[in-house]
Order: structure tokens, then sequence, then C-alpha cells
């Protein structure tokens, strides 16, 4: 198999998704970390079908790749991004659901923000592991899932493979994302999250190897 291919980040995509919940996450995941790209890494988008799907926003995306070529052993991660569409056509995203479970049992990561954590839910995988998402209350009355448990009130979690975040934390998702997939140092991080999430004008670019 191409080792180009299994570098790769594939991004879900369907109608609705929020257009704020992703963009942090490929961007920097594309263009990588400081002014070197360090960690760097081709974006492909996937869809349920090969059709055209509309935004939240309003943009039209082709998907590069429809759902059943969509091989784990061929991905660095599979990201969800919220939609309408979990909570109201769970029946047309549950492939999608599927398929993360299929990533997660063959030890590939998968990110989870918003309302794709009720489709995460509603297939069992929040049962066992630590996460976040939408409200405690929310999952358990839509989802009925047996995992409240183990959710925890904080803006992004990670548990092994498996990362999610509250609808209103991309750049907290995507500081995740970057520690999961790129095994970048804290400081590092802790620089481009002072940058992004903060504001911090002062925050380096980039940081010598933390060693």
């Amino acid at each position: 198999m191409n080792a180009e291919l299994r570098t790769s980040l594939h991004l879900a995509v369907y109608d609705q998704m929020a257009d704020w919940q992703y963009g942090h996450a490929v961007a920097h995941v594309r263009s990588g970390l400081g002014p070197l790209g360090l960690g760097s890494r081709e974006i492909v988008t996937v869809g349920l079908t090969g059709a055209p799907v509309t935004t939240a926003g309003g943009l039209a995306l082709l998907p590069d790749l429809t759902l059943p070529q969509l091989m784990p052993s061929a991905s660095a991660m599979l990201v969800l991004p919220g939609s309408e569409a979990w909570d109201h056509s769970p029946e047309v995203m549950a492939p999608l659901a599927s398929a993360a479970g299929i990533f997660l049992d063959a030890g590939v990561p998968v990110g989870a923000i918003g309302s794709a954590t009720v489709g995460l839910a509603r297939e069992g995988l929040l049962d066992h592991r630590d996460h976040t998402g939408v409200c405690r209350e929310d999952l358990v009355t839509t989802t009925g899932y047996a995992g409240g448990h183990r959710y925890l009130a904080r803006l992004a979690v990670t548990d092994g493979d498996l990362v999610t975040a509250a609808a209103t934390a991309p750049v907290e998702f995507t500081r995740e994302i970057l520690a999961r997939l790129d095994g970048h140092g804290p400081r590092t991080l802790d620089s481009w999250y002072r940058r992004y999430a903060l504001h911090d004008g002062d925050a380096p670019l980039s940081l010598a190897d933390e060693g």
C-alpha cells in the first residue's frame, strides 16, 4: 500500500456539517506546525456517496472517496464533524458511526465533535471510553447509551484512539488531534493553543526540539 495514503487524515463530509468545527483541524494538520510544516498530512474527504454535499455555511463539497472505499489501513485518522443530520437522520448517518467503530477496533484514531458524538453514542462506542460532546443529559435522552458515567464535562477529551469535543470547542478539538496524530510536545501545543485560542501574539510559531 502507498505510504502516502497511510498518512492521510480522512474528513467525513455530509450535508449541514458545521464548518467551524473542522476548519482549524484540517488547516493545521495539512500545513503542519511551524515554518517547516512539521507533521503535515494530506486531507482526504469521504462521503456516504459520491454526490456533492452542502455544509452549514453553504459550501458545496465533492467527496474524494465514498465510504465503502475507506480503509483504516490507509488512514491516519477519521474526523467526524457535527451536523443536524446526526440528530434528525440517524439511519442515514449510521454507516459513518459504524466506520468509526471499525477504525477504533483497528487501532486507528477517530475524532468526533459536537453532534457527531451522538452517532458514536448510538453505536455504543462511548459506553466504555471517557468522552465529552453534547451535554450528558442530551446524550442519555437522545441515545439511551450506557456511557453517562464516562462523560467528562470538558471542552475536549482523549481516551486512547478516541478524541471527542464539545460543539463550541474547535480549537481544543484540534489541539487533541495534533497531540494524538503527530505527537507534538506539550510546549509546542501550548504555544499553538495560546496563539489560536487565547489570541496571544507573543506565542512563538515554532519551538526548538523539546527533547
